[in-house]
């Protein structure tokens, strides 16, 4: 073998100081100087960054470098209006790398401008090697690679991306339902590994981190955070007291998926976190303390019993609804049977409270009262149950959305309608009814906070949304139920046309099929007017269908997924 390396280090040529790449420099290493990439990074599988600094223009790793300070500056003009961003300036390259006596780049001056306070490992730490948070780098599987180069080291920039990662996918974790106290997510990055959120859900948060970030260069690790975080699943399972992280992690990625039009591997993603959900008694309101049954291991538990600390029982209902609304909502859009059951029985039904929003239980409260079959006395007309916080009224909106489209598809105009479709339709629109007048009216959303005009808008959406797939199916034009249909698609359009251009790039990626629904409608509406006997002026109501396919267009620049509608209705409108 080690003939074998010193037979690879003889074939290389001298070359001229300056002239090697980036890593050999780096490394010390003696390079070819061969472009696109020298016979090192081949050897060693890093071809890809092979990079050379001929003084010329900027590397990758240069305008890397830049991006993350421009991403930073802008966290904090958000963070504090007042602050001014300053002109991005970095060290110079040739300074960095000319000084390859300097045993740190962290700690020279050149490298002023990035700090090591971003990194998440302790100061006494010896070896960041284990992070979860690394930019991609490949291994070598060159039976040489040992003896003839030192083991790269996965973090191959002077800084770290974990908490800008975290920072940047803050505003958004509404839209992907985890709520979760982002200020312990960003505390834990400090912790040691053992007592870190684990891989699966930090990468999948990483994941949606750099999703957001699109067009930014930080969308490019969007692959390499994906593969992490499916990996790290798959780990998770092997550890008790991680399933909920796995659990969060899994709507993650199947929102990530769906909202990307990979509805196949979204829905695998969300039909397995609801399946895991009810399997440790998430549903159940008081978590199982293992699995019961003759399969089940004595010495196995899932460390889901409660806790002292309201805040950890706090974030396993939050984590229930989370998989709920995910579960109910995108079960309507796929075609595909709900996995959360809600039977009669004690171990079929949803006996977990309401949700509360995270202040409230990081505060110490937690309802303590004992629930059963949570959602059977909603939808019997009790609105006022568990509260008003916006993760309630969220779970409220999935529940009728989910419910609507359950009753309306009972209903089939070739067979004999259930005797009792009439009453559930009416029971169904008295308490959507009452649920709406509960709400921050559509024309005040803008005074409220961007946190909660984030989630009242999927809420009213969603309400207004259910009110349409209840009666749609046999709406006839003019009769009582076409017009509640209009006026419900009439509601969603004034909050559409209440958003500005930076809304959409924190909407659900829900509310895009809802636009559809809504959509639908309109263009029967158009279609009734334009083909009546007596002339009758539609433009109001294209001008109403151009601005949604306005907004579709928009949406769908962050979330391709409404392709097809998008394309109907600029035909329908080209008539």
């Amino acid at each position: 073998m080690a003939n074998k390396a010193a037979l690879v280090s003889g074939s290389q040529t001298t070359l001229q100081r300056g002239k090697a790449c980036l890593r050999c420099r780096k490394r010390k290493m003696r390079c070819d100087g061969t472009k696109p990439a020298c016979q090192q990074c081949i050897r060693a599988k890093k071809g890809d960054s092979c990079e050379y600094d001929d003084g010329k223009g900027k590397t990758r790793t240069q305008i890397l470098k830049e991006t993350i300070v421009r991403l930073e500056n802008r966290i904090r003009e958000l963070e504090d209006p007042e602050y001014i961003s300053p002109a991005v300036t970095l060290h110079d390259p040739h300074t960095f790398h000319h000084s390859e006596s300097s045993s740190s780049s962290l700690g020279s001056p050149g490298s002023a401008t990035f700090s090591g306070s971003h990194s998440p490992f302790p100061p006494e730490a010896t070896s960041p090697s284990t992070s979860w948070i690394n930019l991609p780098q490949a291994t070598s599987s060159s039976p040489f690679a040992s003896e003839i180069f030192y083991e790269e080291p996965q973090i191959s920039t002077p800084f770290d991306l974990a908490p800008l990662l975290v920072n940047l996918f803050a505003p958004h974790r509404h839209q992907c339902g985890l709520e979760v106290h982002m200020g312990h997510i960003r505390e834990s990055l400090n912790l040691p590994l053992s007592e870190q959120r684990h891989p699966a859900l930090m990468n999948a948060i990483y994941l949606w981190a750099c999703f957001v970030s699109r067009p930014e260069p930080l969308c490019d690790h969007e692959e390499y955070f994906l593969n992490q975080a499916l990996e790290a699943q798959q780990q998770g399972l092997r550890i008790p007291d991680k399933v909920l992280d796995v659990i969060q992690a899994s709507c993650l990625l199947s929102v990530y998926f769906l909202a990307n039009g990979r509805l196949l591997e979204g829905s695998f993603h969300s039909s397995a976190a609801a399946a895991l959900a009810v399997q440790i008694g998430l549903h159940l309101g008081v978590p199982q303390e293992s699995p019961t049954g003759w399969m089940s291991d004595a010495n196995e538990t899932y460390d889901l019993k409660p806790q002292k600390n309201d805040y950890l029982r706090g974030e396993r209902v939050l984590a229930f609804w989370q998989v709920y609304n995910l579960d109910r909502c995108w079960s309507v859009v796929l075609r595909k049977p709900c996995v959360i059951p809600d039977g009669s029985s004690a171990l079929s039904s949803v006996n977990c409270p309401w949700p509360q929003d995270i202040a409230e239980y990081e505060s110490g409260y937690i309802d303590p009262s004992p629930t059963f079959r949570t959602l059977s006395g909603f939808l019997n007309g009790d609105v006022s149950s568990g509260g008003y916080s916006m993760q309630t009224l969220r779970a409220k909106a999935s529940t009728l959305f989910a419910h609507a489209d359950t009753i309306a598809r009972s209903w089939d105009s070739d067979i004999k309608a259930p005797a009792n479709i009439q009453d559930r339709i009416q029971v169904l629109e008295m308490t959507i009814t009452t649920f709406l007048s509960t709400l921050t009216p559509v024309h005040q959303l803008d005074g409220t906070m961007s946190d909660q005009r984030q989630i009242l808008i999927t809420v009213h959406t969603l309400a207004n949304t259910a009110t349409i797939l209840l009666f749609q199916r046999f709406a006839h034009e003019g009769g009582h139920a076409y017009e509640k249909c209009v006026q419900a698609a009439n509601t969603c359009l004034s909050i559409v046309k209440s958003l500005s251009t930076a809304d959409f790039g924190m909407l659900d990626p829900i509310l895009g099929t809802c636009w559809t629904t809504v959509a639908e409608i309109l263009v029967r509406q158009l279609d009734a007017i334009e083909s009546a006997w007596s002339p009758v002026n539609a433009t109001d109501q294209r001008t109403d269908l151009t601005t949604l396919l306005i907004a579709m267009t928009n949406f769908d620049s962050h979330f391709p997924i409404l392709a097809l509608p998008i394309s109907k209705l600029k035909t329908r409108l080209e008539v």
